[in-house]
């Protein structure tokens, strides 16, 4: 009858990994003999005991030389997913942070979350990469770094689907790009390995990965390939001509001007540039009937003349600029239910020509719900005759006199942010002349040379648009209430 070694040594798995045990008990595993003899050392073993010696261990699918384990091989590999995970982690909650923490609206801030929590996953992912490449005390370490490998893929290849609907170059594509290769490798690798064997529910881990991932999806979705129908915008805008009063120590009447604004609408929004411009007109006039389009026709194309206007018997219309100016500080925001209003007196000789007077007031906004601007940039005007700021200099005889506004704008959903190369906000303005805004990520240029359809598609993605008024008296009419 022969006596049962206390020491045996398992076969090695598909790793090279030999489990020991002594009297039925695992004590350790070992890589090498070196490995091996340190396991036996605690337990009390010599450390130079002979590992050939079948009455002190028992050898089983293979001898003493048996040791597969090819450590470089597994080290790299483990090294690399380890990476790739981490890289994963610091670019989701990068990307997710901002909108968790800041975004406006219910929607963002839960894809916000959702990229923040898909950070930890990737991160824990990390940690059970150590174990499942090395000794594998935790059972579930492959199903969690299978799990983390799933994320990453979904997570980069959503960014790599939203950055092929314009393929700008960004320099978060030089991360995000060789993830998505490394998450398909990295699942590729997991699967052929059966990372999720040794989960005691299988069958349950996968159903909860498939709904997480259908909730992330239609999360994400939500937010970044269908834009829902937000609360529209709303603005009151007046304008009011006051009774005139005669000037007893000049030829003048002076004339109030009252302007009103408010947002009446459900959004905050930025004003982003803003024009008032009081105008006289002079026609001349005729009782011979000619006819209504006979009179608008030999209108249009003179100077000064408004394709829009017909009168029956005024002719030769001619508009002068009266008085111009800002009604609200560009890049001001306006809440719901705020009201801006804003009183200017304007002189008219006693004996003017004008028949009548109007008063325009032009707005352009930009949703808050849509885009962070950098206001503190946008509030600094570029005098387009400063020789000194060559990038938005032009020559007064070309441009006139005209101010430039613009700043960085970023989009609430921080997935766009990463997408796309930065936009800017601009506004041109000048007393009664250009009113221009638009949002591109093209340089500023005076020749208005850029691609507008990228203008259409950032005017409409951040929400931008314009509202007007106008209003018209008769000149008669101001100076018999002030007595003229």
């Amino acid at each position: 009858m022969s006596i049962r070694p206390w020491v045996v040594v398992e076969p090695p798995d598909d790793r090279g990994l030999r489990r020991i045990t002594v009297g039925g008990v695992e004590v350790g595993s070992a890589w090498s003999p070196s490995e091996l003899r340190t396991v036996l050392g605690r337990l009390g073993y010599p450390k130079d005991m002979d590992l050939t010696d079948r009455s002190s261990l028992c050898w089983r699918g293979g001898d003493s030389d048996v040791w597969p384990d090819r450590a470089w091989r597994r080290r790299s590999v483990m090294a690399l997913m380890v990476v790739g995970l981490l890289v994963s982690m610091v670019l989701n909650v990068v990307i997710g942070w901002p909108d968790a923490s800041g975004a406006l609206t219910f929607a963002q801030r839960i894809t916000g979350v959702l990229f923040v929590l898909s950070g930890v996953v990737l991160g824990a992912a990390a940690v059970a990469a150590v174990d499942y490449w090395g000794r594998r005390q935790f059972k579930a370490s492959g199903a969690v770094v299978l799990l983390g490998a799933i994320v990453a893929l979904a997570t980069d290849g959503l960014l790599l689907l939203l950055w092929f609907e314009e393929r700008e170059y960004t320099r978060h594509l030089l991360v995000y790009l060789p993830a998505v290769c490394w998450s398909l490798w990295a699942l590729c690798l997991l699967v052929r390995q059966k990372s999720w064997q040794g989960v005691p529910q299988p069958k349950r881990f996968a159903a909860g990965v498939v709904a997480t991932a259908l909730l992330t999806a239609v999360s994400l979705a939500y937010s970044t390939m269908y834009q829902p129908a937000a609360a529209p915008m709303h603005f009151t805008l007046n304008a009011e001509f006051g009774k005139a009063w005669k000037d007893e120590n000049l030829p003048f009447v002076h004339v109030p001007l009252t302007l009103r604004m408010k947002n009446t609408g459900g959004i905050p929004v930025y004003i982003i540039n803003d024009l008032y411009t009081v105008r006289g007109r002079v026609a001349l006039y005729s009782t011979e009937e000619k006819g209504l389009m006979t009179e608008w026709r030999q209108s249009v194309g003179k100077q000064g003349a408004r394709e829009g206007e017909a009168e029956l018997y005024v002719d030769q219309l001619r508009y002068f600029t009266v008085s111009s100016g800002r009604f609200y500080e560009s890049g001001n925001s306006l809440d719901v239910g705020q009201e801006h209003s804003l009183k200017r007196v304007f002189q008219l000789p006693e004996d003017v020509g004008y028949d009548t007077v109007s008063v325009e007031v032009q707005i352009s906004y930009m949703r808050k719900d849509r885009g962070k601007l950098d206001v503190e940039e946008f509030r600094s005007p570029h005098p387009s005759w400063n020789e000194r700021d060559r990038r938005y200099y032009c020559e007064p005889a070309v441009c006139g006199g005209q101010l430039i506004y613009r700043g960085r704008v970023r989009h609430n959903n921080n997935l766009i942010n990463v997408t796309r190369k930065p936009r800017y906000v601009t506004a041109v303005w000048s007393p009664g002349g250009r009113f221009i805004s638009s949002i591109s990520s093209f340089p500023f240029n005076f020749s208005g040379v850029g691609d507008y359809g990228e203008e259409r598609r950032e005017l409409e993605r951040y929400g931008a648009a314009r509202a007007r008024v106008d209003s018209e008296i008769s000149v008669a009419e101001l100076l018999q209430s002030a007595g003229v």
